[in-house]
């Protein structure tokens, strides 16, 4: 490369600046710990120390609610610009499966479908089977009364045989009724 050549590199970079960075690259020299190096050695860092990882040991789900929800889709409909979707998305960082799912599930019912679900396998009852524990209960209860009738007519058995008119015992028979 000749000198002229590498002036004029110096020169267009004199007047362009330094490039502009965004936020939380990696050369930055904050974060770096200095100017940006390829020794694989950070300056000023003891040897031997742990770096922060910067990150949950386990991330959190992300939970989001109905009127947030709801809101996204009436964002996301209301987007008339082509790639305004996806700068809404990236906006709130979102995958765009979110927005398909959100909208599906308003689709179906929107109060309904936009609450939390709860997770996990879905139980399904046979009619049968809630017939069946129905008239279990239902047994239950009168097994309970019939006890409790049972032991009010043995008092008043033993009560009128005190008195001196005692009630004969008349067997029950249980097939008639």
């Amino acid at each position: 490369m000749s000198k002229t050549s590498v002036k004029r590199l110096e020169w267009n970079a004199a007047e362009l600046g330094s490039p502009e960075r965004r936020d939380g690259e990696r050369s930055e020299p904050s974060r770096s710990g200095g100017d940006s190096n390829s020794g694989g050695a950070q300056q000023g860092v003891p040897v031997g120390s742990v770096p922060d990882p910067e990150v949950a040991a386990k991330p959190a789900r992300r939970r989001f609610t109905a009127d947030y929800k709801r809101s996204i889709v009436e964002q996301s409909d209301a987007c008339q610009d082509a790639g305004a979707i996806g700068a809404l998305l990236r906006r709130e960082g979102l995958y765009s499966s979110h927005l398909s799912t959100w909208r599906r599930q308003a689709r179906q019912g929107e109060l309904a479908a936009l609450t939390p679900k709860k997770r996990g396998r879905k139980t399904t009852v046979s009619p049968l089977v809630e017939e069946n524990r129905k008239l279990i209960a239902a047994n239950a209860r009168l097994s309970k009364r019939l006890g409790n009738a049972e032991l009010i007519i043995d008092v008043q058995k033993k009560l009128a045989a005190l008195l001196g008119r005692p009630i004969p015992d008349t067997p029950i028979d249980e097939e008639n009724e």
